[in-house]
């Protein structure tokens, strides 16, 4: 059932103050967390001040800290479920939004947008891109950072994929796109060009599109779901909507900064571009030709 403006803007006014009321939960957490904290610093300094001879208060004092490790820990993952819970309110916005925007697309109701406020629009996908924020032990999902689709997985309507379309007789382009609809039947897509100057839309095979990452990865805790350096990989050349073939010449340092990769590029003497910065929404794995990995 189509979800209509007033409903969606309930849903959303609904969720916007359950994330209100989790706000001052998280702000009230985290006092109790840095309180437990300040005890546990004092108590350690009076650890190491005690005589090591009274082995009675030592004891005494080892077994407090010890408790005070406990309740530490205890607020921590309370402060943790928290902002969990709010970062899912956020979600949910940011679905329903989305669902909108397509039914309003589906609808003929799909705004042409310049150039310009194009690229705008683009760098603020990447910079919003969601995190994965994992718990210890915990490996990053597919389609986080560098890491692949699972062999099974469909993309939704509005999902952002690289699309191999062929542009003249003999030249296809990966260009950026959006998902309109998956056709089981036929095993293809139904994509439109981000490009809304170009109102084109392409239905192509499963092997000739490429999900783009659902979450960027965290260098500190997830180094393992990027790209390493001097990996070949495609990456959106900027201010374009198209993927061309780049090398990476260095990493993230945080989970808000870029690659800086390589563009293959034969005007240029040792066959590359200058470093360019990239997002990690739109790097991805390699493929050539008609689909095929390399």
């Amino acid at each position: 059932m189509p979800l209509t403006a007033d409903v969606a803007a309930q849903q959303v006014q609904e969720r916007l103050r359950s994330l209100h009321r989790y706000i001052y939960d998280i702000e009230a957490e985290r006092g109790r967390s840095e309180q437990c904290i300040d005890q546990i610093l004092r108590a350690e300094k009076a650890v190491e001040s005690s005589p090591s001879n009274d082995e009675s208060s030592g004891s005494s004092q080892q077994m407090q800290l010890k408790n005070l490790y406990k309740a530490g820990l205890t607020a921590a993952e309370q402060e943790e479920r928290v902002i969990r819970l709010a970062l899912s309110k956020i979600y949910e916005i940011r679905a329903i939004k989305n669902e909108r925007r397509i039914q309003a697309r589906h609808a003929g109701n799909k705004e042409t947008i310049g150039c310009g406020a194009l690229m705008k629009m683009l760098l603020s996908a990447a910079q919003t891109l969601p995190l994965h924020v994992g718990r210890v032990g915990e490996r990053a999902p597919a389609l986080c950072g560098a890491l692949p689709a699972d062999s099974g997985h469909v993309a939704r309507p509005g999902d952002a994929v690289a699309a191999l379309v062929r542009v003249s007789d003999k030249e296809e382009n990966w260009i950026l796109a959006e998902v309109v609809s998956w056709l089981p039947a036929q095993g293809k897509y139904e994509v439109d060009d981000i490009d809304e100057e170009q109102k084109n839309r392409h239905v192509l095979s499963k092997r000739r599109v490429v999900p783009l990452p659902l979450m960027r990865a965290d260098p500190r805790t997830d180094e393992q779901a990027l790209f390493p350096k001097g990996a070949v990989v495609m990456a959106l050349y900027p201010q374009t909507t198209c993927f061309y073939r780049a090398v990476v010449n260095r990493l993230p340092s945080s989970a808000a900064d870029p690659y800086e990769v390589l563009f293959e590029d034969s005007s240029y003497a040792d066959g590359y571009s200058p470093p360019e910065r990239v997002a990690q929404r739109y790097v991805i794995a390699i493929k050539e030709g008609k689909g095929r990995s390399t």
